[in-house]
């Protein structure tokens, strides 16, 4: 069943049929609405974090969690440069990524809050800081053993998602991998949130986008220790299927 619906109360038969009607006023109006609403937020944990700012330390333990799981795994990534995609304030980075990465490249299309990446962070192994959307992200960015996207896929409509995992495959070193760790709906249905135009799509949604994008999933691992009031969040790492057939 690929039905849903969205915070105002409207439902759809399937997944086609929303983006239809979401899109018909064009991608920008879309895309307006989320950067709008980041653009108001303010720029420390509790903004980012949508006023739950005490699941940043199980956020963070779970994703070095999974990090270990993957170094573990056979032909694991080299951990030395990381793209981290909707980077916000830079919480992911500090917290997590330079503790595993060598170097850090940053894309963020709010500029508020990629300007307090900027100011917040004083390891200059965080290399480059881009004021970019993420559907505007292109190859020429660099060459990466690790792309890591987290709670920002949910602002891309599924077409530009899966342009977007393309060109990530492109940036990536031979054993290279995507990490996701995105809100997703384990029982239910998928729902749009009006309020910034993002989607909480559901396991099997992600899963299929994943293989229309030639991604293969390596390792998938659910977040433990979360408020069972919120959308239950989970991590992939995915690996090319060119790269995975070698």
């Amino acid at each position: 069943m690929d039905n849903g619906g969205d915070t105002d109360g409207h439902a759809y038969k399937n997944v086609n049929e929303m983006w239809r009607k979401e899109l018909s006023g064009g991608r920008d109006s879309w895309y307006a609405k989320a950067a709008h609403h980041w653009e108001t937020q303010e720029p420390n944990l509790n903004g980012i974090l949508g006023g739950f700012p005490e699941t940043n330390g199980p956020d963070l333990r779970e994703s070095k969690r999974f990090i270990e799981l993957i170094k573990q795994k056979p032909l694991p990534p080299t951990f030395d440069r990381v793209l981290d995609c909707g980077a916000g304030i830079g919480r992911v980075t500090s917290g997590l990524l330079l503790d595993v990465f060598q170097t850090v490249d940053l894309v963020e299309p709010c500029k508020q809050l990629l300007e307090t990446a900027k100011r917040e962070i004083t390891d200059p192994r965080a290399k480059q800081f881009f004021c970019c959307a993420l559907q505007d992200v292109h190859p020429d960015f660099g060459s990466y053993d690790v792309i890591w996207a987290q709670w920002v896929l949910l602002y891309l409509p599924d077409d530009d998602l899966i342009k977007f995992l393309e060109h990530c495959q492109k940036m990536l070193t031979s054993t290279g991998m995507i990490f996701v760790k995105e809100n997703v709906v384990l029982d239910g249905k998928w729902i749009v949130d009006k309020e910034d135009n993002s989607i909480s799509r559901t396991d099997a949604q992600y899963k299929s986008i994943f293989k229309r994008a030639g991604l293969t999933v390596l390792h998938e691992m659910q977040q433990t220790h979360w408020p069972p009031d919120l959308i239950p969040v989970k991590m992939y790492a995915l690996r090319s299927n060119s790269a995975v057939a070698q």
